[in-house]
C-alpha cells in the first residue's frame, strides 16, 4: 500500500463518519454532473440541478447508508453466505426503496414541483429493478456504497431527466 493509501485509510478509521459522508456526497454530485456531461457540453451543466443532487445526497442518502450499513453490520457481523445474503436481502428490502424514494421526492421538493409525488410515482417501480459487504470493511463500506452509487445515480439522474413518450397528458391550461 502506497503512502497516499495508507493515508487514507488512516483518515477513514481516525474520522469514519465525516470521511464517509463527504467522500458519498462528493460520489453522489459527481454522478449527476457525470450524466449531465453526457447528454450536453460541459458549458451547459445545470449547476443548480447538481446542487440539488448534492444536497438531498448529503442530507439523506450518505448519512442514511452510513447509519443503515453500520446497523446492519451489527445485526448480521461479518461475512459467510448467509450473512451476507441477509444483508443484501434487507438492503435491496428496506435501503433501496427509501434511498430511490429520497432521491425522486426530495428533488422534486426542491424543484418545487406542483405535485412532489408525480416523478415518484411514475418511475420508482422502473429504478428498482447486490452489494457484496463481504469484501469491504465496515469502516469503509459507506463510501464504497457511495461508489456503486455514482454509477447508479448517474442512471437515475439521466433516467429522472427522460420525457415519459408513452404516457399522453393532456395541455394543462
Amino acid at each position: 500500500m502506497n503512502i497516499t493509501m495508507s493515508r487514507a485509510w488512516a483518515l477513514f478509521k481516525a474520522h469514519p463518519y465525516i470521511s464517509n459522508v463527504v467522500g458519498y456526497t462528493t460520489l453522489f454530485a459527481s454522478a449527476d454532473l457525470i450524466q449531465q456531461s453526457i447528454v450536453t457540453t460541459w458549458d451547459d451543466i445545470d449547476w443548480s440541478q447538481t446542487a440539488r443532487v448534492a444536497f438531498v445526497g448529503f442530507c439523506f442518502h450518505a448519512n442514511f447508508n452510513y447509519h443503515w450499513l453500520k446497523g446492519l453490520e451489527r445485526m448480521l457481523p461479518g461475512g459467510g453466505a448467509k450473512r451476507v445474503s441477509g444483508k443484501v436481502v434487507l438492503d435491496q428490502l428496506v435501503a433501496a426503496p427509501a434511498t430511490i424514494s429520497a432521491f425522486f421526492i426530495g428533488l422534486s421538493v426542491l424543484e418545487n414541483k406542483e405535485d412532489p409525488l408525480e416523478n415518484w410515482r411514475e418511475k420508482f417501480w422502473t429504478s428498482y429493478k447486490a452489494l457484496n459487504f463481504s469484501l469491504v470493511p465496515p469502516v469503509a463500506r459507506t463510501v464504497f456504497v457511495g461508489g456503486i452509487t455514482l454509477v447508479w445515480t448517474v442512471f437515475l439522474c439521466h433516467f429522472r431527466q427522460q420525457k415519459d413518450d408513452t404516457q399522453t397528458k393532456p395541455p394543462s391550461h
